[in-house]
């Protein structure tokens, strides 16, 4: 077994071997910093750690790939050709055409292991879902978190399992038709079980300011292992795990002054790496820069998709009435919502109030699938008194509405687990940390929350859950037998992401789409295509509007056809009001909270006009997909 680790702080490296009787073999010296050497008694299965000059403390490799009694204990040597791939014709995936279901693997099941997630994921494939968007899984102290904090970047938590039952639940993915990316945070590491300042201080820099610990060296005096480090990470997962991409975790925050910034760095080892095959890298970037997703050629990363928080934002405004902290540069008005179906970004350099400084670059020319679009992430549900989900903050009617707008617009849509059928469990910010960290993360907790004025009161910031307790993780662990037929919010995304699918609503061509305002509330979005098969939908937030006469040319009808409903929000199979006909001889009648789906469908007849009785034909249901 070959070990190798850059340990320029030490002189001398030797790696212990537990199970070959604590032996010690000694590292040679190479140039850069790096030892190597190899051991022919070392298997797989056996633990190890490593000794800095001649020291009596051991510490795990910086690059183990398992640390089965977490980030303190010994690294175990895995045998990365072992595990008998049956996934060789897998294609990958492109951002094209994608719905995307973001996942906590300890918190999607009772359980919490990639075990018991693989026998959920027939029914996320029945639901509609194509990629699943696994959030960090790097190993942390504890035994539980989100994991953001990770320490051991390539070791899979051994919460959730060994990592062959990682390869194997991605394994079963791609045999059912699924993606997988994982999210990857190369802007910081946790502060306790982090080892590598006992082998380099090059790992990190205080040239630049980091929100959550300091940030890693990618342009300063020795960072090339660094950088090399980081790019071999990227490879690792999609070699050996068999990975479709990478969502890289607050980019804003991964600083790099080089000619080659080290976001573009991975996105083209990601891409060399698998070859043939596609993938996916997304980034969450908060000034929303879409330098990302400009090709090298146009001086830019080559990034696939940047997550759109001002979808998020100016829906959370309409739907809870709050437009505060974050929120207050949206209004949640009709003209955001076309706009940003349109455009992308609502903040394209123009001034944030918030922020009292310009947010944003142009982003006119990209493509719809680039953005993805959710209404709710892990993020903005924690980002509350109790963890609640958006539609526990909302009326039915108005949270069916922007599902509809959500899951038929042109952007990648994405899901937070359990969305599909309105989870009743919260997902809280949970931290397995240490009492003294414990403390520190409560009360920057509470100081964050602070920005919000209704949360900021003590009577609130007394009925936050604290972070460190198991049962405020526990809280947030899913029951998946809400997710039946019978619910009507699973059977309301059901049939959305149906009619995205089999209809033109995933026609995701540059400027496929146009919009329209109809009132204080109401908008409506005409799916273009080169024949008479547009789409409409109508998006009403307010009470029911009556558009008489209705002098908007997005509401007129293709070349000898009529409008028929296709689908409504108000079904009562989804718990609405019921379906009313929406176009008479005279007037529009669009009903409030809700959204609706119209197609064009052909006159009975070549003379028949607009005052023959076509609206006789108008379909007064909504339709069972």
């Amino acid at each position: 077994m070959d070990f190798r680790v850059w340990a320029p702080n030490a002189w001398n490296v030797a790696v212990v071997v537990e199970e070959s009787a604590g032996s010690t073999y000694e590292l040679h010296a190479e140039s850069g910093g790096y030892f190597s050497a190899l051991v022919e008694n070392a298997r797989a299965g056996m633990r190890y750690r490593y000794r800095l000059n001649q020291a009596l403390d051991l510490y795990p490799d910086p690059a183990s790939r398992f640390q089965p009694d977490g980030p303190h204990g010994p690294s175990m040597i895995v045998d990365p050709d072992t595990f008998p791939w049956m996934d060789a014709s897998w294609p990958g995936r492109e951002i094209n055409g994608q719905v995307i279901y973001e996942m906590h693997i300890g918190a999607f099941t009772e359980e919490g292991t990639w075990v018991a997630a693989a026998r959920q994921l027939p029914a996320l494939v029945d639901l509609g879902v194509t990629i699943l968007e696994v959030m960090p899984v790097a190993d942390f102290v504890g035994t539980f978190g989100w994991g953001y904090d990770g320490v051991n970047v390539f070791a899979p938590t051994r919460l959730y399992g060994a990592p062959a039952e990682m390869k194997r639940f991605i394994e079963q993915a791609h045999a059912l038709g699924l993606g997988v990316i994982l999210d990857v945070v190369y802007n910081h590491v946790g502060s306790d079980g982090n080892y590598l300042t006992n082998y380099a201080d090059a790992y990190f820099t205080d040239r630049y300011k980091c929100d959550w610990g300091r940030s890693f060296n990618f342009d300063g005096p020795d960072a090339a292992p660094v950088r090399e480090f980081f790019l071999t990470n990227a490879e690792y997962w999609i070699r050996e795990f068999h990975l479709d991409g990478l969502r890289l975790d607050a980019t804003q925050q991964i600083f790099d002054a080089s000619p080659d910034h080290i976001v573009a760095a991975i996105a083209r080892r990601v891409r060399e790496t698998a070859g043939s095959r596609k993938t996916i890298l997304i980034a969450e970037n908060e000034p929303q820069d879409v330098r990302l997703l400009r090709p090298p050629n146009r001086g830019g990363f080559g990034l696939d998709g940047l997550w759109n928080d001002d979808f998020h934002h100016t829906a959370h405004v309409a739907l809870t009435g709050h437009s505060e902290a974050y929120y207050s540069d949206h209004r949640g008005s009709p003209q955001e919502f076309v706009s940003t179906v349109k455009w992308g970004f609502l903040f394209q350099g123009q001034r944030y109030a918030w922020q009292n400084q310009p947010r944003g670059t142009p982003a006119l020319d990209i493509a719809p699938p680039h953005f993805v679009n959710f209404l709710d992430n892990h993020d903005q549900i924690a980002n509350s008194a109790r963890g609640d989900r958006i539609h526990s903050l909302t009326d039915g009617g108005s949270y069916r509405a922007l599902t509809a707008l959500l899951l038929l617009a042109p952007a990648t849509p994405m899901l937070f687990m359990g969305q599909e059928y309105a989870a009743s469990r919260p997902f809280l910010y949970f931290a397995d940390n240490l009492p003294e960290l414990a403390v520190n993360v409560r009360k920057g907790r509470e100081e964050f929350l602070r920005q919000f004025p209704t949360l900021a009161s003590s009577s609130m910031v007394h009925q936050l859950a604290d972070p460190s307790e198991r049962a405020t993780f526990e809280r947030c662990r899913l029951d998946p037998n809400e997710r039946t037929v019978s619910n009507p919010i699973y059977r309301l995304h059901r049939d959305l992401l149906t009619l995205r699918r089999e209809y033109p609503f995933n026609a995701q061509q540059h400027r496929g789409v146009d919009g329209a305002v109809l009132g204080s509330e109401a908008f409506a979005l005409r799916f273009l295509t080169d024949s008479p098969s547009d789409r409409l939908l109508i998006v009403n937030l307010g009470r029911d509007l009556v558009l008489a006469p209705a002098p908007e040319p997005l509401l007129a009808r293709p070349e000898g056809h009529h409008w028929v409903l296709l689908w409504s929000s108000e079904s009562p199979s989804y718990r609405g009001g019921g379906v009313r006909r929406v176009e008479d001889e005279r007037d529009w009648h669009i009903p409030g909270r809700a959204a609706i789906v119209l197609r064009p469908q052909m006159f009975s007849s070549p003379c028949q006009n607009q005052s023959s009785g076509h609206h006789d034909l108008m379909i007064q249901q909504n339709v069972s997909l």
